[in-house]
C-alpha cells in the first residue's frame, strides 16, 4: 500500500493537476490521476474500496470530460488503493446503450485486480430471467474485482531482449499453470504461478530442447464462465479476457506484476524470449444476455461492433457473444496502449493474436491493409517485436492463411493437416507434404514475404496433444459436460491398432516412431517451427481434443510419465536446425538459384517426376539442398513400410535417424540406405568429400 494512502472519505478531485492525455489510473509520486473513456456518459462516478477491496468508502464525480474522457486527480492516492467506477447514461439498449450505475464496472485499464468475481444475478444489468429491456437496480459492488493503483517502478538492471532471429526461433507453446503444476522439481508453493514457470528446472528443460521463445497461453485478466463453474469446471485456455493491461491473478502469489516482471526477466537472461498469446478480438461479457461488468457499462455502443439491423444486439464475429469495435479510434487506442504497455513495462518480446481475422474486419469485411494492422506496423514501439497471427475467425471470410501483411507471421493449419495425413497415410499427399517442407510458398511467398512467414505446427493447445494423434481414432471429450459433441471431428489421426493406452510393444514401438517422424518433419522444414509444451515428452490428453475447461491432470504436464526418446529426438532436432542456421536455407528464407538449389528424389535415386508427384501410393523420397556456403543436406523421408532408397551421387554421413535410439549419430553409408517404416532420416555431404 501507499505510504500516504488516506481515509477515501477525506478525499477531493484536484482539478488544476487532472489530465486526459493518459487513460486508466496513473501514480506520479505525489497522487493519481484517473481518466475513463466513454463518449455516451453523462456522468462517471470513482469508487474508492477499503484495503480489503470489500467496503466501497467513496464516490467522487470525475470533474472533467474532454473528447469523451472523464478525468480527475486525487492527492495523496497512490499504489494499492482499490478502485471501481460507476457510469451514468442512457439506459437506451434498442440504440445501443446499456447505462446502469448500479453496476460496479472495471476500468479497462485497470493494471492489477484484487479480488476475483463470484458470479451472481446482480452482475447483469437486466433482470436475470426476464427482459434486457429492463434495468436491474441491485448492487454489483460485492462481486466484482476491484481494479489496484499500481507501482510502476521495477529494477530492470541490465535486462536485454535476446532478439532471436526468425530464422532461428523454435517456439514452445505452453501455459502458465500447465507447465508447472505437477514439476517435481519446482517448488510445491510456487506451482501454477509465474514463479514456477521462470524456475530453473524449467528453463532448464527449455534449453536442452533447443526452444528460444515460449508462447504463453493467455495471460491477461479473465473471467469463468459462469455455466463453466456451476458444472464444476474451469475455463482453462483462458480465453475469456476481462481486462488487458492486469495479468491473471490465478498465476500470481500476489497481485503485483512484478511477479511477471521478475519471470520475463529470468528467461531473458536465459537468452528465451517470451510471447503473450492476446484476446483483443471479443471480451467475457457475451452477448446482450452477458454480464455487466466494465465495457458494455462504459460505453456498449463505442466498445462493441453492434447489429447494423438491431443495434440491440452483437455484431458476432468471434462465437463468443461479442466483438470489439476496433474501428472506434479509442478502442484501437485501447489496444494499442495495451501492446505498449506489456512491451515497454513488462518486457515481452511479442505476441500471438487470436482470431486475427476480426481484428482486420473494415465495414466491407477482412482488410490486410486495415486499421489495425496499420497501426502496428507504423509503431516504433511494436513494430520491433515478434507478431504472429491466427489468420482466421468464425466470420464470413474469415480463414486467411497467407493474407496477413509483413511482418506479420501466421499460424499454418496446412502445415497440420497435411503432415498428419501424410504420415498416417492418406494416399496422395506426397505433394502437399513437399509444400510443407518448402514452407508452403502458395501460401506465404508473395508480397516480399519470407520463408519464416508460415509458423509450423503439427498439434497446438486446441486440439489433440501429438501422443493423442497416434493413439486415438475418436475424440473423447466427455468431462466436457457436452455428450462429446464439442470439439473437432476431423483431427486426422490413427490409433494405430488399439484406443488409447496400450500394453502392446509393438504398436507402442509404432506410435513413437511416428511422433519422432512428425517431429522431425516440423522442425526440418521451412519457417518456424511451433512445439505444443509437453509434445517432445509424450504428453495425453486422453483423447480429449477440445481440453479447454480441464483444469486438472488432463492438461497439467506429466513430467514423470515424460519419455526420454522424444525429448533427446527434440534435442537432436535442434542441434541440427542450429547447424544450418544463418545460411539463405533451409529454414529461413526462399531458395534462390544463385545461393541454394533443391532437388527432389524418388527411392530409386532418380529425380522425381510429374508421374512421380501423381503416384497417389508413394510414401517416400528425399529433398537435397546444395548450397556453395555449406555441405549438402539431404532429408530422406518414408511414411510406408521399411524400403531401401538409392543415394544421390556423393559421399554421406548420417547426421540423425529418427528409428534410431539415440536419434543423433555421425556415420558414413554407402550407396543405399535402409529407411525404417514411418522415420525420417538426416544425411550431410562428408567432409571433404562434397556430393
Amino acid at each position: 500500500m501507499f505510504d500516504k494512502n488516506p481515509d477515501p472519505r477525506d478525499l477531493s478531485m484536484d482539478i488544476a493537476q487532472a489530465r486526459p492525455d493518459e487513460l486508466g489510473a496513473r501514480f506520479d509520486g505525489a497522487g493519481t490521476n484517473f481518466a475513463l473513456f466513454s463518449d455516451h456518459a453523462e456522468k462517471v462516478e470513482l469508487c474508492l474500496f477499503d484495503e480489503a477491496g470489500e467496503a466501497e468508502l467513496a464516490r467522487l464525480e470525475l470533474p472533467r470530460a474532454e473528447g469523451g474522457i472523464h478525468y480527475g486527480y486525487l492527492p495523496d492516492v497512490g499504489p494499492g488503493q482499490a478502485y471501481g467506477y460507476r457510469v451514468h447514461g442512457p439506459h437506451q439498449p434498442e440504440e445501443g446503450h446499456r447505462f446502469n450505475p448500479d453496476k460496479l464496472l472495471l476500468d479497462p485499464y485497470a493494471m492489477a485486480m484484487r479480488g476475483h468475481l463470484k458470479w451472481d444475478d446482480a452482475l447483469y444489468g437486466y433482470p436475470v430471467g426476464g427482459s434486457d429491456l429492463d434495468r436491474d437496480t441491485r448492487d454489483s459492488a460485492p462481486f466484482m474485482p476491484k481494479a489496484v493503483v499500481t507501482d510502476p517502478v521495477f529494477d530492470w538492471e541490465a535486462d536485454a531482449r535476446p532478439m532471436v532471429p526468425w530464422r532461428d526461433t523454435v517456439i514452445y507453446e505452453a501455459h502458465v499453470k500447465g507447465l508447472t503444476m505437477r514439476h517435481p522439481g519446482v517448488v510445491k508453493a510456487d506451482r501454477g504461478t509465474f514463479a514456477a514457470l521462470a524456475a530453473e528446472p524449467i528453463i532448464e528443460h527449455l534449453q536442452k530442447i533447443g526452444v528460444t521463445t515460449i508462447e504463453l497461453l493467455p495471460i491477461h485478466a479473465m473471467v469463468q464462465d459462469r455455466h463453466l463453474v456451476e458444472n464444476d469446471l474451469r475455463n482453462y485456455w483462458g480465453y475469456n479476457t476481462l481486462g488487458f493491461f492486469a495479468p491473471n491473478r490465478t498465476y500470481m502469489a500476489t497481485e503485483d506484476v512484478s511477479e511477471v516482471r521478475a519471470a520475463v526477466k529470468r528467461f531473458h537472461a536465459a537468452g528465451i524470449e517470451v510471447i503473450l498469446d492476446v484476446v483483443y478480438n471479443h471480451t467475457a461479457e457475451g452477448n446482450e444476455l452477458g454480464a455487466t461488468l466494465s465495457f458494455r457499462g462504459i460505453d456498449n455502443a463505442s466498445y462493441y461492433l453492434l447489429s447494423p439491423d438491431n443495434k440491440r444486439h452483437g455484431f458476432d464475429t468471434t462465437g463468443t457473444g461479442n466483438t470489439l469495435n476496433l474501428a472506434h479510434p479509442m478502442v484501437l487506442r485501447m489496444v494499442m496502449d495495451s501492446l505498449r504497455y506489456w512491451v515497454e513495462v513488462v518486457h515481452v518480446d511479442g505476441f500471438r493474436f487470436d482470431l486475427a481475422s476480426t481484428l482486420a474486419r473494415e465495414p466491407d469485411g477482412f482488410e490486410r491493409e486495415g486499421a489495425f494492422f496499420n497501426a502496428i506496423r507504423q509503431d516504433p514501439v511494436l513494430s520491433k517485436v515478434k507478431l504472429i497471427a491466427e489468420p482466421w475467425d468464425v466470420g464470413d471470410r474469415g480463414y486467411q492463411v497467407g493474407g496477413f501483411p509483413w511482418p506479420f507471421r501466421e499460424w499454418n493449419d496446412k502445415f497440420r493437416d497435411d503432415v498428419r495425413g501424410f504420415w498416417r497415410r492418406d494416399p496422395a499427399l506426397l505433394p502437399g507434404l513437399s509444400e510443407r517442407l518448402m514452407g508452403s510458398p502458395v501460401q506465404f511467398n508473395h508480397s516480399h514475404r519470407p520463408a519464416t512467414s508460415s509458423i509450423n505446427f503439427v498439434a497446438a493447445h486446441d486440439g489433440y496433444t501429438l501422443w493423442d494423434t497416434v493413439s486415438y481414432t475418436e475424440k473423447h471429450n466427455l468431462a466436457n459436460g457436452e455428450d462429446n459433441r464439442d470439439g473437432h471431428d476431423n483431427n486426422l489421426s490413427d490409433n494405430m491398432g488399439t484406443e488409447g493406452p496400450t500394453q502392446d510393444e509393438s504398436i507402442l514401438i509404432a506410435r513413437a516412431h511416428r511422433v519422432k517422424a512428425m517431429l522431425a518433419t516440423l522442425m526440418l522444414s521451412h519457417g518456424v517451427p511451433m512445439l505444443l509444451a509437453g509434445d517432445e515428452m509424450g504428453q495425453t490428453q486422453d483423447g480429449n481434443n477440445n481440453a479447454y475447461c480441464q483444469d486438472n491432470e488432463t492438461t497439467w504436464i506429466d513430467w514423470d510419465a515424460a519419455r526420454p526418446d522424444l525429448i533427446e529426438t527434440v534435442a537432436s532436432l535442434s542441434k541440427l536446425r542450429r547447424e544450418w542456421r544463418g545460411h539463405t536455407s533451409p529454414f529461413g528464407f526462399w531458395p534462390r538459384p544463385e545461393a541454394t538449389e533443391s532437388t527432389w528424389y524418388h527411392p530409386e535415386g532418380r529425380e522425381m517426376t510429374d508421374g512421380d508427384w501423381q503416384d497417389g501410393g508413394l510414401f517416400a523420397t528425399a529433398l537435397r539442398h546444395r548450397q556453395d556456403d555449406t555441405r549438402d543436406l539431404l532429408l530422406l523421408i518414408n511414411a510406408g513400410d521399411a524400403c531401401r532408397f538409392t543415394l544421390p551421387k556423393g559421399t554421406w554421413q548420417k547426421r540423425l535417424d529418427t528409428a534410431c535410439d539415440p536419434v543423433a549419430c555421425d556415420e558414413e553409408v554407402g550407396t543405399e540406405i535402409e529407411l525404417t517404416a514411418q522415420s525420417v532420416v538426416v544425411l550431410a555431404a562428408a567432409e571433404g568429400k562434397p556430393a
